[in-house]
């Protein structure tokens, strides 16, 4: 990268030593109904700055930790099962490596599945962000839902739907973008299923 290396690039350290059709993964869930609705394939990115305090996720917060995997085989692998409803991006934090996860969005969004994607940024830091963050704008073109905030332990609510504390919001991105305001969704009452 030489002088073009970003302080943010500094920062991520070995995650950009990656190949572009490649990306750093904790984990996944290959059939989940507790990640967005209907049956879902979930991808747990690896690496996030936010260390919300009760994360339950604490293995995936190192850049260099998970393993990496070609992006193209995530996809095939994907819609290999035709019983999926759509996909999930959980963390880890995947706008970390949204670059990655935009490639993926626009494969499996153009098969028909819909996109959720979990992250500890706020919908107005994207935004605000899309056109200097790499990936963050291919990304929001690509996804249905943004669920939104850091997980806050002391907004911590079990039976709130597809969110963990009621500071973290479900984001219709679409709508949002069209309408220039954010639309949230209201799983918690039944609706939107």
């Amino acid at each position: 990268m030489g002088k073009e290396e970003t302080e943010y690039h500094k920062k991520m350290g070995n995650m950009f030593t990656m190949c572009k059709d490649e990306i750093r993964l904790a984990g996944v869930i290959h059939e989940s109904l507790s990640n967005g609705p209907g049956l879902r394939r979930v991808l747990f990115s690896q690496g996030c700055k936010h260390e919300c305090e009760g994360c339950f996720n604490l293995h995936t917060h190192s850049f260099s930790g998970g393993q990496i995997f070609k992006i193209d085989n995530i996809v095939r692998d994907i819609l290999e099962n035709p019983m999926l409803r759509g996909v999930t991006f959980s963390g880890g934090d995947p706008l970390e490596q949204a670059e990655a996860f935009a490639g993926i969005a626009k494969k499996v969004k153009a098969a028909g599945k819909n996109i959720w994607v979990y992250t500890g940024y706020t919908f107005e830091y994207v935004i605000e962000n899309r056109h200097e963050r790499p990936g963050f704008d291919e990304l929001l073109k690509n996804i249905d839902v943004l669920v939104d905030g850091k997980f806050d332990i002391n907004k911590k609510n079990e039976r709130l739907k597809f969110r963990g504390s009621s500071n973290q919001r479900i984001i219709d991105v679409k709508k949002s973008l069209e309408k220039s305001q954010i639309i949230v969704l209201d799983y918690d009452k039944g609706k939107n299923l």
